[in-house]
């Protein structure tokens, strides 16, 4: 699921952690695993499986360090509070922003990901005019109200995690020869990538260049700490996370390593996803489509309940008094704060816009981008528990480590270096801001936390 989309769920009455970890399954899993690790591959070759271990320490890392910030200090605003009790102000703001801004990529990730995904059909038609119709679909939905839309929330993250149990089976059964087919210039079936080609094709660089595919695709662990405050108790918020953890890494890093043994590295493209190249040789005529049909479908109520969550978040900050009022403005129509929502359709725009002038970049750029702006509030959440939390110091500076490595890595490789770029811009632009609200808050204006 996106990573606003499960903040904006309510969930009424109290949750058992072996819940929480399921909702967190259902979460994580979405178009960044699906097609993003399709970026992941064509620099990493079949290194991508170290790349998702990797991601799968550092996310973890991140995770208990939240889960014990909220142990010790239960609270609503998550990594957002305790950044502001860790450093003041300016570093809530700056965090509330940063994830609204985040998501704002991540939706523009998805949308340009679900036209890829439309032209495994329809090759000749442009990107821009899938992602225009995906937008104004997403809308419409959103302008009929939330009620009944949250009850599918559950019936598409079980599509998604179906889609994955369906690959391995179908995949195990290449593997051992159960399902015969022509494997034409790529590995053969059962035969794991063996040379230092097949495993790292474009070198030690490529490796780390794809390291924010690979966190992108755990994307999610913010969320679950939001909805940690629905614990019955508040203690099994890392239990909750290390089962979902545990098996989120399994289920990637299964299906990864299935996925470049049936395929040659070169087969893999950002266009198309790896779980479908992988069986392009086999006799299976019906699961591209079935597969492609329901990351489609999940997909698009992803984005959707994103388009929602971003709607919400930016109501809280304007609330908050860390956005204008402006923005808690409701239509008289369904309740809809209608001033954010447009804000957030203003980001769908953009990515239409985006689609249209670099059809063949745009997928790579936001969504390199979007990894990087989550990985920013990652960053926020380890230097928090630096102050707020005693133990586990070392622990910390080994997640900043392979976080710093992640973002690093988008330097390196010239061709998502443009990627960092934007992600800079949008930081920028918050610090800016920041600075300026920084005297009002100075003077005594604006809504000031009390942190206890």
């Amino acid at each position: 699921m996106s990573k606003a989309t499960c903040g904006t769920k309510q969930i009424s009455g109290d949750l058992a952690w072996w819940q929480l970890s399921l909702i967190g399954i259902g979460c994580t899993i979405g178009i960044g695993f699906f097609l993003g690790s399709s970026l992941g591959i064509k620099h990493a070759g079949a290194s991508i499986i170290l790349s998702f271990l990797i991601g799968a320490t550092g996310t973890y890392i991140v995770y208990s360090r939240l889960a014990k910030m909220t142990i010790q200090d239960p609270q609503e605003g998550s990594f957002c509070y305790y950044a502001g009790k860790a450093f003041g102000k300016w570093a809530e703001f700056s965090c509330g922003w940063n994830y609204w801004c985040s998501n704002i990529l991540i939706m523009g990730s998805q949308l340009t990901a679900l036209g890829l995904l439309s032209q495994f059909w329809f090759p000749d038609v442009p990107l821009w005019v899938f992602s225009a119709g995906y937008a104004l679909l997403s809308l419409f939905v959103v302008m009929l109200g939330t009620k009944g839309f949250d009850k599918m929330e559950d019936l598409f993250a079980i599509i998604k995690v179906a889609a994955i149990l369906m690959f391995i089976v179908i995949a195990l059964g290449i593997f051992f020869g159960w399902i015969k087919g022509d494997v034409g210039g790529g590995s053969s079936p059962g035969n794991f990538p063996n040379t230092m080609k097949e495993w790292l094709p474009m070198g030690l660089k490529g490796l780390w260049s794809s390291l924010i595919y690979a966190f992108y695709a755990y994307g999610g662990i913010e969320v679950i700490g939001l909805m940690a405050m629905q614990l019955k108790k508040k203690e099994d918020t890392l239990k909750a996370g290390t089962i979902m953890m545990f098996l989120l890494m399994v289920l990637y890093v299964g299906s990864l390593s299935l996925a470049v043994s049936l395929a040659a590295f070169d087969k893999f493209t950002e266009k198309e996803s790896p779980f479908v190249t992988a069986q392009t040789n086999y006799d299976l005529a019906f699961f591209p489509h079935v597969f492609n049909g329901a990351i489609i479908i999940a997909g698009f109520s992803t984005m959707t309940a994103a388009l929602f969550g971003v709607t919400t978040l930016l109501v809280t900050l304007a609330k908050d008094g860390d956005a204008p009022k402006l923005f808690q403005k409701k239509l008289n129509f369904k309740e809809l704060p209608l001033p954010s929502l447009l804000l957030g359709m203003g980001g769908l725009t953009a990515s239409v816009i985006c689609a249209f002038l670099l059809p063949g970049k745009v997928f790579e750029y936001i969504t390199t981008a979007a990894g990087l702006l989550l990985l920013y509030n990652w960053l926020f959440i380890l230097l928090s528990s630096f102050k707020l939390v005693e133990k586990g110091r070392i622990v910390s500076v080994l997640g900043l480590f392979l976080l710093l490595l992640a973002i690093s890595g988008t330097i390196v490789e010239k061709t998502i270096r443009n990627g960092f770029f934007i992600s800079i811009l949008f930081v920028a632009l918050i610090a800016i801001v920041a600075l300026i609200m920084h005297r009002k808050w100075k003077n005594g204006g604006g809504k000031k936390l009390k942190y206890s």
